[in-house]
């Protein structure tokens, strides 16, 4: 792994543990089979669902991805209102590949995902059919284009959702938003809208079956929400940051991190050796990286899609 990538120092031992009632293993079978039907039914479906009016649309979508969260016994509660459409930059604190759906069901738009995703058996074919953008998170000087293509679909009106912190986090520690998506926003003068996600116990507190951090693999994270109960997922749609307010990236980031942050009243205590993310710059953030072409108002749009992908760090 390249250095300037941002990493978490969260851990599947330090903050996945489940502590709380757990399903059956039958009934946890039965979870999994069930979200393979649907992740199958969405591969089939995306193709004519992509031919109908927006509106229709995006109720299937907001549908499709709703049940995918629930099946797994995820409750789901929205706070805030979407707003008017049109081209929006959605940014949101990463702590697992459910965020994707959770997302989706509240705000149908396109992923920024890491460009492994594509390989992925299933999962990878239906994140490409949802219009999916990817990122070559190794190779920085890949980042211009990519701000280039997110520019390019939020001038077309789309709203793009990405995930700024760069890596998962487990919910109770957080990361520090990178600036270079933000430049589209800039660039194509749409708001940018924080969202915060929230993952919880009955009992209020931090749920971790959820988190998707570390070297957790897919198996892994997929068996233990499976058997998780009494989790519910919260997404919150916090106010649109205006076009024109920031001039600077840095400032807008810093703006929606803070937004992001401070919607809870209260912050959860941090897990034992897991420090919060510094606030240094690393290459991505310098502002002499990743700065678009001037051509980039002039890049081809593509319709909005349908969907979304799996884990994405961004």
């Amino acid at each position: 792994m390249n250095v300037w990538l941002p990493t978490s120092p969260c851990t599947p031992e330090a903050c996945a543990g489940h502590e709380g009632s757990t399903a059956s293993v039958p009934h946890a079978l039965l979870r999994l089979a069930a979200a393979v039907a649907l992740i199958l039914l969405g591969i089939l479906g995306a193709p004519p669902v992509r031919l109908l009016p927006a509106g229709p649309r995006h109720r299937m979508v907001r549908a499709w991805s709703a049940a995918l969260v629930r099946v797994f016994g995820i409750r789901i509660t929205v706070h805030g209102s979407p707003g008017p459409g049109g081209g929006r930059l959605l940014v949101a604190n990463h702590i697992s590949w459910l965020d994707i759906p959770l997302v989706a069901a509240a705000l149908p738009c396109r992923m920024l995902a890491k460009s492994d995703i594509r390989a992925w058996p299933v999962l990878g074919r239906l994140a490409g059919r949802a219009g999916t953008l990817f990122i070559e998170r190794d190779r920085i000087r890949a980042l211009p284009a990519t701000v280039e293509a997110i520019t390019g679909a939020l001038l077309a009106g789309d709203r793009v959702t990405v995930f700024p912190e760069g890596s998962t986090w487990c919910g109770r520690a957080r990361g520090t938003f990178r600036r270079a998506a933000f430049q589209s926003a800039l660039d194509a003068r749409v708001p940018v809208q924080p969202l915060r996600l929230t993952y919880l116990r009955a009992d209020g507190h931090p749920a971790g079956a959820p988190a998707f951090v570390g070297d957790d693999p897919l198996t892994a994270s997929l068996w233990r929400i499976a058997r998780a109960r009494g989790v519910r997922a919260e997404i919150s749609l916090l106010p649109r940051i205006p076009p024109g307010r920031y001039a600077h990236r840095r400032d807008l980031a810093a703006a929606a991190q803070r937004a992001v942050a401070g919607l809870t009243t209260t912050s959860p205590d941090p897990l034992p050796g897991i420090p919060a993310q510094p606030a240094t710059p690393s290459a991505t953030d310098r502002d002499s990286a990743n700065r678009p072409a001037a051509s980039v108002h002039h890049w081809v749009s593509s319709s909005p899609a349908a969907a979304s992908s799996l884990r994405t760090p961004s």
